[in-house]
């Protein structure tokens, strides 16, 4: 990890709405996992085979994106980006099993094991931004939500194919309908700040290949 990159990351981290606690000393060369570390934490937390390629997809788009982001000036790390994206479900299985909110329970596992609140927001708030669209101050977190709005379950959609499948499991028998329709608005708004600010169509890109289609 380059000094600039080590930087990055700590000035992104302190602007971040979750800050780490009085004394907590940041070591980003310890903090960032690459995919072999969170592969490991994956089997720690017994991910299913199918949330485990979801997630891999997911960490795709968003590593695209960072490299984009990089390249227009955005102070992002790329590497840090990537790992929230490839955690942000690591509860997904338990709360499966066993109930909860995934996102707040993923969220906490995550700065336990990397000690990085920046990953960690990316996890906690994968669903749903509560804070202003600023890329250049939250982009981690706003590029793990719009790439996990663009992969449903396993497959590369759009927003709007993302959110219809929401609406017919969840949306009417759950009574979810304002709410889905509220966080398909964000994505779409987040959806056209990032097309503009990376000056790149993100409906036409093959993230797996990393160029447009």
């Amino acid at each position: 990890m380059s000094e600039k990159d080590t930087s990055d990351i700590a000035a992104e981290q302190y602007g971040s709405p979750l800050t780490p606690p009085p004394g907590m000393v940041f070591d980003p060369t310890l903090a960032v996992p690459n995919d072999a570390r969170c592969a490991e934490y994956w089997a720690r937390y017994d991910m299913l085979e199918n949330v485990a390629e979801h997630s891999t997809k997911v960490a795709n788009i968003a590593t695209f994106m960072a490299h984009h982001a990089k390249g227009v000036g955005l102070p992002v790390d790329v590497a840090t980006v990537r790992a929230s994206a490839l955690l942000h479900d690591i509860a997904k299985t338990y709360c499966i099993l066993h109930g909860g909110n995934h996102s707040q329970l993923g969220g906490a596992w995550a700065m336990e094991l990397t000690n990085n609140p920046t990953i960690a927001s990316g996890v906690t708030h994968h669903v749903y931004w509560p804070f202003e669209l600023d890329l250049e101050k939250y982009f981690t977190p706003l590029a793990v939500i719009y790439a996990d709005k663009r992969v449903n379950h396993t497959e590369l959609v759009s927003i709007e194919e993302r959110f219809k499948d929401l609406i017919k499991r969840y949306g009417i028998p759950l009574n979810l309908m304002d709410r889905i329709k509220a966080t398909e608005e964000q994505a779409l708004t987040l959806e056209k700040l990032l097309c503009d600010t990376l000056k790149v169509d993100l409906n036409a890109c093959d993230f797996d290949s990393w160029r447009l289609v």
